[in-house]
């Protein structure tokens, strides 16, 4: 019996599950291990700012302090990733922001902990779009979505299992004289530098280092790259990778708009939802537990959406509807005050919010030419960050004024309906490369 494969077909699917076996599942470990690093400190934050003295203004405005220096930092890095070499400018984040948080456990006040928050952004900067521009050395266009979505749904799965770590080592209070949150931020801080010193041997930087890949392999993955990028800088000038031009981008600033909503809902609830749910009479425990349910059924329509993105090829509405579904869900917050309604209504936010994330940088890498590619997805995510960072020191201003959680997230719902209106005008506009041939 004649097979249908043909030899060429048989390299390519052999070549995309060795590459997607390697680099995912260590990239999700790594990106999970940030999150969680970035991010426990919402679950400290429920015992930690009572012996601070912190209030939710002042855990605000820390909170915010770590996008600022993320976003001064991020280009730069990526820039410096291009020269460096992935495998050595990853670890070398990973480690420092493994010390950085190891140190964190030992603020003493609002002062130092926005200091510690400040220079945990400076040393993770540059991870998230580094990986993003990493995978594209690594797939070409088609995969794109359901990769990123693969390794980004180590977001939601920070928060999915680290709610009930971070609220089990909460319980260690007054161990070796220390709170049960500076225990967190210490044992949640060891395995980044553990896993920076793995990268060294776990991340070629390129398809040409790439010794788990046969030389037909290596041959179809380089030419098969480099006659995607050939035909993406067609027309276009090569220059176009310095920081200034792509800034003078209008597609960087769209699409940055765009992102604007889905960095931000994503900071921010994994910072404040804890506190949201605690608000509801919760213990810690209960908290934790609770707080794994949206980010747990997030996690899986993560996956499945990246995955249907891929096989349509399409990227507009696959980007705009998770959006609106996101802002709709913020502004019916407004309307309970049940707990069950309100946890079935932030599930639905974080569905929608972390659906887009595969379509979304498959648009963006997609959009881009080459050249802007290095710069343009760190430009994206750092002016994105900008928002961020003030929504997440509002979001604490609104509910220090207000009493009120739902009122403190509406800037998010306003956030997330812009952007899915801006993705719409993207997709009216017509741009040339905004669909990709459907994976078979």
């Amino acid at each position: 019996m004649s097979s249908s494969v043909s030899p060429r077909d048989a390299i390519e699917v052999a070549t995309m599950r060795k590459v997607g076996f390697r680099l995912i599942p260590f990239l999700i470990i790594c990106y999970f291990i940030a999150y969680v690093d970035r991010v426990n400190v919402g679950f400290a934050a429920l015992t930690m700012n009572k012996d601070l003295g912190l209030s939710a203004a002042a855990f605000g405005v820390g909170g915010g302090l770590f996008f600022v220096a993320y976003v001064l930092f991020e280009v730069p890095s990526n820039l410096a990733m291009e020269k460096v070499g992935a495998r050595l400018w990853i670890a070398r984040i990973m480690i420092t922001w493994g010390l950085v948080g190891f140190a964190s456990a030992f603020v003493t006040g609002a002062v130092s902990f926005s200091v510690a928050r400040f220079f945990l952004g400076a040393a993770e900067a540059g991870f998230f779009p580094g990986v993003i521009l990493y995978l594209t050395y690594w797939f070409p266009k088609a995969y794109r979505a359901r990769m990123v979505a693969m390794f980004m749904v180590a977001i939601p799965l920070s928060s999915f299992f680290g709610s009930p770590i971070s609220a089990a080592l909460l319980t260690l209070e007054g161990m070796s004289g220390l709170h049960g949150w500076q225990w967190l931020l210490i044992m949640e801080s060891i395995p980044a530098i553990m896993l920076g010193i793995a990268a060294l041997v776990m991340l070629p930087s390129r398809p040409s280092e790439a010794k788990f890949l046969t030389r037909s392999e290596k041959q179809w993955l380089q030419e098969t790259l480099e006659t995607e990028r050939n035909a993406a800088s067609a027309g276009h000038d090569s220059a176009h990778g310095s920081i200034w031009s792509v800034l003078k981008n209008k597609q960087v600033w769209l699409l940055a708009v765009v992102y604007m909503g889905s960095s931000a809902t994503s900071n921010a609830l994994s910072l404040w939802m804890p506190q949201i749910l605690k608000g509801f009479g919760l213990s810690n425990f209960e908290t934790g537990l609770l707080n794994m349910i949206p980010f747990g059924i997030a996690s899986v329509f993560m996956i499945f959406w990246g995955l249907r993105a891929d096989k349509t090829g399409e990227r507009i509405w696959s980007t705009a509807l998770p959006l609106a579904v996101t802002s709709t869900c913020f502004a019916l917050t407004l309307l309970t005050g049940s707990l069950t309604v309100t946890l079935v209504l932030l599930s639905l936010v974080l569905m929608g919010n972390y659906a887009i994330k595969g379509p979304f940088f498959a648009l963006v890498t997609e959009t881009l030419t080459p050249a802007a590619a290095a710069a343009g997805i760190a430009a994206i995510n750092t002016l994105a960050h900008l928002g961020t960072g003030a929504v997440t020191s509002l979001i604490g201003v609104l509910k220090q004024q207000t009493g009120s959680y739902s009122v403190s997230l509406l800037p998010l719902c306003v956030l997330t309906g812009v952007g899915a209106l801006v993705v719409l005008w993207i997709g009216h506009a017509k741009r040339p490369v905004l669909v990709a041939s459907p994976a078979e």
